[in-house]
């Protein structure tokens, strides 16, 4: 059976202390990697990881299946 979760690449291994003060710009709840994305604690949203660069753009962000990001701002909002 093959992971749906494969190791992020050498490049885009995020330095642990980087990925501790990392937020999700919506949530703003902590972020962990699996493979090439840091997925939000909260929300679940997935920001990839280009080049060891996160994207935390939420024009980047893939949403989890079945939200929309109307739904997550209203949830979140601030």
């Amino acid at each position: 059976m093959p992971n749906s979760n494969p190791a992020p690449t050498r490049t885009n291994v995020i330095d642990p202390e980087l990925l501790s003060i990392l937020r999700c710009p919506l949530t703003l709840s902590a972020l962990h990697q699996e493979g090439d994305w840091l997925i939000a604690e909260q929300g679940g949203l997935r920001y990839p990881v280009r080049d060891g660069i996160p994207v935390m753009l939420m024009e980047e962000a893939t949403l989890p299946p079945g939200v929309t990001l109307a739904q997550l701002k209203e949830q979140y909002k601030r």
